[in-house]
């Protein structure tokens, strides 16, 4: 935050004003600067809370921020191999394989988050069309017919209006954006109180995997993270008080079995309500949710903070493009339609695991862990468990992008792979570096400005696209479209030789045609963005040497 001494004013007027600058928000704002919108970030506080909440991070995620700028190296991680289900009566009953990597990432991590959070603002500080504060609350929002305006009260008890295009309340699982657009969870939760503890000065003792003592008297989930620390999460019994179990006796009493009291540092604890929330819709007009304002996930298979990123991901690129004229407002409509289908299975498949491994009596408990170690010996339920075939897709039912179509192993709606490439200047990257920030029209083994006339060129330039060609191992590039080779042959099988595929900037697939219906594929696109001012002028262009296609 650049205002702790509480005298700096928000700005009158911006393009986007996100409430709230946790990992989402802040995320939200480094997208968003990526593209240059004017963007103003508020929240209550000024710095990073030092507090254990989220601890895990998928491939997606770690894509995500990948997306957003963040390199390899900004945040510290462990990577986790695999995940373990005890049981005190059957042992070792189930498993999860987290080792590997999915699309130039490990399918599993855990990370401290103050140090992501901070990474991320410095990483949002590089932006000069972003500004963030602290020391602000949200009063109330008003729309008007081409703006929100946010009335906000600073530390001094003052009030300040801010119009802004767009607002995006990103201001956690209490938002108080929520409650002013009338979208607060309504019927039951499904809630439990835990204690979490972080324990320091473990690098030599810490465990190497993730674990689930499944114990019906006390289920506890066991995990390392980052800085020598590691975790346990107690699930507290009716009647016991925060203040009891928070006492270092309670503590020490409960990982006793895995440390003696002697040796415990403990370096923060806190319990939690943890809840199985997801609001009717993530939009009213100008105003968006995402993140915890939006759906409250349980932390049985981390995907919380994950549910978050992929909403970020999935808004920043939309607002930027209406803004910027290129696109209809109508867009916006399904950031609600593809995001919350989503959100909400993975709250039902967390609700779901922490029934199966967490139940609460000794006879359900030897009946489910008994069935899941019967089905780990069969190779198709093996598969949904230990291969992780249990979580849901992250691909859209509806939204922005043309139908499904059956048999397609590139499917339209669902994410664009990402593989280890070389690009012409013999550099290797990750494919989503030579994808930048742009619409892409991506040729599998071609050229595709070699299939589009000159206007049709123009008429995807002036959308915000771009244009990349992905060849072989060992291909070198001809003509001057922006070239990769697949160096290990993970992308181009994928689909025929001269498939043409549209890649959204939240490297969702839009579209794929052959080829030869290349102007198809892009009079379809324009009608998807609903850009009829997106049509070529004519304007006279050589497709030897468009504008704005180098690298």
């Amino acid at each position: 935050m650049n205002n702790k001494n509480g005298s700096a004013l928000p700005a009158e007027t911006v393009d986007v004003l996100v409430v709230g600058y946790g990992p989402a928000g802040a995320t939200l704002a480094a997208l968003l600067g990526r593209y240059g919108l004017k963007t103003l970030v508020l929240d209550k506080t000024h710095e990073v809370l030092l507090m254990p909440r989220a601890i895990a991070l998928d491939n997606e995620a770690l894509r995500i921020l990948q997306l957003a700028g963040l390199a390899e190296e900004a945040f510290e991680k462990i990577v986790i191999p695999e995940v373990r289900m005890h049981s005190p009566l059957l042992g070792q009953f189930a498993r999860a394989n987290t080792a590997g990597c999915i699309d130039g990432h490990p399918k599993l991590v855990t990370f401290y988050q103050p140090d992501l959070e901070q990474a991320m603002r410095d990483q949002v500080s590089r932006f000069e069309s972003v500004t963030s504060l602290g020391g602000f609350e949200l009063d109330n929002l008003a729309e008007e017919a081409d703006c929100v305006v946010a009335s906000v009260r600073d530390q001094q008890g003052q009030t300040h209006d801010i119009r802004a295009r767009y607002l995006v309340g990103a201001d956690g699982a209490s938002s108080r954006v929520r409650s002013l657009i009338g979208q607060d969870f309504t019927g039951k939760t499904y809630s439990e109180d835990w204690l979490i503890v972080d324990a320091g000065n473990r690098r030599q003792a810490a465990i190497d995997h993730v674990e689930f003592l499944c114990d019906p008297q006390r289920p506890a989930p066991h995990m390392p993270a980052p800085g020598g620390r590691e975790r346990w999460e107690f699930m507290l019994h009716p009647g016991e008080s925060r203040e009891e179990m928070q006492s270092p006796e309670s503590i020490a009493r409960l990982i006793a079995p895995w440390i003696d009291s002697q040796e415990l540092q403990i370096e923060r604890k806190a319990v939690y309500r943890f809840h199985a929330r997801c609001c009717n819709s993530f939009s009213k007009g100008r105003v968006f949710l995402v993140g915890d304002a939006a759906h409250i996930t349980p932390p049985f298979v981390g995907q919380g903070l994950v549910a978050g990123l992929r909403d970020v991901a999935n808004l920043a690129w939309k607002l930027a493009w209406v803004l910027r004229g290129r696109a209809s407002t109508a867009i916006l409509n399904s950031y609600d339609e593809e995001r919350r289908p989503h959100a909400k299975a993975m709250i039902d498949m967390a609700k779901l695991m922490g029934r199966l491994i967490m139940p609460r009596n000794k006879l359900a408990a030897f009946l489910i862990h008994g069935l899941m170690r019967t089905l780990a010996l069969t190779p198709a339920s093996r598969k949904y468990f230990e291969e992780l075939a249990i979580k849901p897709k992250n691909i859209f039912r509806r939204g922005l992008f043309a139908p499904h179509r059956r048999g397609d192993k590139l499917v339209r709606g669902g994410l664009f792979p990402q593989a280890w490439v070389r690009n012409a200047q013999q550099q290797m990257q990750l494919s989503d570096e030579a994808l930048g920030d742009n619409l892409t029209l991506v040729g599998f083994a071609a050229d595709p400005l070699s299939t589009l006339s000159p206007e049709q060129v123009f008429a995807w330039i002036k959308l915000g696209g771009s244009f990349l060609h992905i060849g072989a191992c060992g291909q070198r590039p001809v003509g001057d479209c922006v070239f990769i080779e697949d160096l290990n042959h993970a992308i181009l099988p994928l689909v025929p030789r001269g498939t043409l595929a549209v890649v959204r900037p939240d490297r969702h697939i839009m579209h794929h045609l052959p080829g030869i219906q290349a102007a198809e594929l892009v009079q379809s696109c324009l009608a998807l963005m609903a850009c009829a001012n997106s049509t070529a002028d004519s304007v006279s262009i050589t497709i030897s040497a468009p504008p704005r296609l180098r690298a």
